[in-house]
């Protein structure tokens, strides 16, 4: 689960959203209840997170970025894990 004071999309994320069907709102729901599964506390310019949600029990993954200092969470990507890429809980990337 993530505290975000403020939401902001890059063009990049608008866009796979309206290419996949992802909602503002699905991103929002997934944000909150959803689970962090991977951390790259080494991105730049702010440490990213990859969240894997199920609003409306679809499975979803966002790339978010966050400023800790004003708690803007900054959508990077998004898109619907497969399960020919990610174990059946969508939380394990398959080994290649």
């Amino acid at each position: 689960m993530l505290y975000c004071e403020k939401i902001i999309f890059s063009g990049h994320a608008i866009q796979r959203m309206f290419e996949r069907k992802i909602s503002r709102e699905d991103i929002q729901a997934a944000l909150a209840d959803g689970e962090i599964i991977a951390e790259y506390p080494e991105d730049l310019p702010f440490p990213s997170l990859l969240v894997c949600g199920n609003p409306a029990g679809m499975p979803l993954h966002i790339v978010v970025a966050i400023n800790h200092k004003n708690q803007s969470c900054y959508i990077i990507t998004t898109y619907i894990p497969t399960a020919d890429k990610w174990t059946d809980s969508f939380r394990t990337r398959r080994e290649t």
